[in-house]
């Protein structure tokens, strides 16, 4: 996230100016407090924005069940907050094409290559679209409906209910799917992942459904952005000594890399 906090004299907690919306969205829900009202002023004033922006943000967060409205202000849902897909898609942008093509160069001719949801699976899914001779297995929505327009690439999309946040299918229709086939390699989206709490998200079915990804996968490579690294979320996917990979970018720090060094984990820098 590129917003930098700061203390001001009265000791209120300043934000620089987030420069995209999906910033701005963060920002507020870490500046919320699930226990009391904050006030879009005091909001406003946080993030060097106007009240009315705050309101169109909070209205955003709301039709989305993160914040509760209350009157001049909000109150956080303190559930794991999980940003919808549309608005992950220009956080670390850069970072996610760049991962895209490095774990994209991981792929062999002829391979069976599995895909989970999410903005940087969709990165790689997008590097691998003008290769010859792969069979992709995925569950997401929107990767099979880029795919599903390339010729050279065989397609599978499972089955199982989808979730508008993720564009993922999941659910027993989706990991039976999953279950019939032999993945040479997985790429496994994460909300955060953890040298001793591995890899983990923010929906309970959806993981069960990456899990099944994983264990039918002989290759596991797990896509993450450096603010994915040291972060633990809700529900589990896999323990980290099913990973073989993790692939990140170069705005990783040390204190991120050096938990996985000590598990053994092999990460590639993008």
């Amino acid at each position: 996230m590129a917003e930098m906090k700061g203390s001001s004299q009265d000791g209120a907690t300043r934000y620089a100016r987030p420069r995209h919306r999906v910033e701005r969205l963060r920002a507020i829900l870490n500046l919320t407090d699930p226990e009391s009202t904050t006030a879009v002023d005091e909001l406003a004033s946080a993030l060097s924005v106007s009240s009315a922006t705050v309101r169109r943000d909070l209205a955003q967060l709301a039709s989305q069940g993160l914040v509760l409205r209350s009157h001049g202000g909000a109150v956080r849902v303190d559930r794991g907050y999980e940003l919808p897909i549309r608005y992950r898609e220009t956080s670390q942008a850069a970072e996610k094409r760049r991962i895209g093509q490095a774990a994209a160069a991981l792929v062999e001719d002829g391979a069976v290559v599995g895909f989970t949801g999410g903005t940087t699976t969709m990165e790689v899914s997008r590097a691998l679209a003008t290769r010859r001779d792969l069979t992709v297995v995925t569950n997401a929505l929107n990767i099979g409906a880029e795919l599903a327009l390339r010729p050279n690439i065989r397609l599978v999309v499972t089955g199982g209910m989808a979730r508008s946040a993720s564009f993922e299918l999941s659910g027993p229709a989706a990991e039976r799917t999953i279950q019939d086939y032999n993945i040479d390699l997985a790429f496994i989206g994460v909300d955060g992942v953890d040298s001793n709490s591995g890899c983990t998200t923010h929906n309970d079915s959806e993981a069960l459904t990456n899990a099944a990804l994983v264990r039918r996968a002989a290759r596991v490579v797990v896509v993450a952005d450096h603010t994915k690294l040291g972060q633990v979320k809700f529900v589990k996917i896999c323990d980290i000594d099913a990973v073989d990979l993790i692939v990140t970018d170069s705005g990783a720090s040390e204190a991120q890399l050096a938990p996985f060094g000590a598990a053994h984990i092999e990460v590639k820098l993008a």
